[in-house]
């Protein structure tokens, strides 16, 4: 077993960190999965009371961009539902696809991500879309818990994360900053450089290369 496997999870601030979210690569490949994580599962994103008023407050802005299949799941039960859990997530349709997916050139696309890249609408999309593969969790004690989730449709973002060397906490520096803040995120990045400084063999050790 490898030391970087046994390493423990790590508390920065409130947030419980799984080293894998340092140790492991990963860069979405859009061109090989067609966006298919907004399509396949079985309950939409989840999402806070506050973000489901930001997207209700721009739905007029994305409408145009939707199948007539979710604006009628939208008209009939909202932009959101609680799922079996008593979790909050959004719409879906026919069991699985996000209401707000819309396509282009074949891939899907995040309708409410590209209404703010087209500067229509200033929300972007869930934190929990923008944060995946990242899982957060958030416990009655107050600490938060943030997991890699590893899915198979996913294969092709690990082989190009490994190819370009991009850890995840490094590919999702800028969502996890939007949610937990730039001091924070600097917390993470000092303790991910010790923990991969630390991990490294030193020519002292049984790790040492022979000679």
């Amino acid at each position: 077993m490898s030391r970087m496997s046994m390493m423990p999870i790590l508390q920065i601030g409130n947030v419980l960190v799984s080293p894998d979210i340092i140790t492991e690569m990963f860069c979405c490949d859009l061109d090989v999965c067609k966006g298919i994580c907004c399509v396949e599962g079985d309950a939409g994103a989840p999402v806070s009371l506050e973000e489901i008023g930001a997207i209700e407050n721009m739905v007029d802005s994305v409408w145009d961009d939707l199948s007539a299949s979710a604006q009628s799941v939208i008209d009939r039960q909202g932009v959101a539902y609680t799922d079996g859990e008593g979790d909050l997530v959004t719409s879906i349709v026919s069991g699985k696809d996000c209401v707000f997916t819309c396509y282009e050139n074949g891939c899907c696309l995040c309708a409410l991500e590209r209404s703010y890249r087209m500067g229509r609408s200033k929300f972007v999309k869930p934190i929990s879309c923008a944060l995946y593969p990242i899982r957060l969790k958030e416990f009655d004690t107050g600490l938060i818990g943030i997991n890699y989730h590893r899915w198979d449709v996913c294969k092709a973002a690990v082989e190009k994360g490994k190819a370009l060397g991009l850890p995840i906490y490094k590919f999702l520096r800028e969502p996890l900053i939007r949610r937990f803040g730039m001091e924070w995120y600097q917390e993470l990045e000092e303790v991910a450089e010790q923990m991969l400084h630390s991990s490294e063999p030193s020519p002292d050790s049984d790790f040492a290369p022979a000679v």
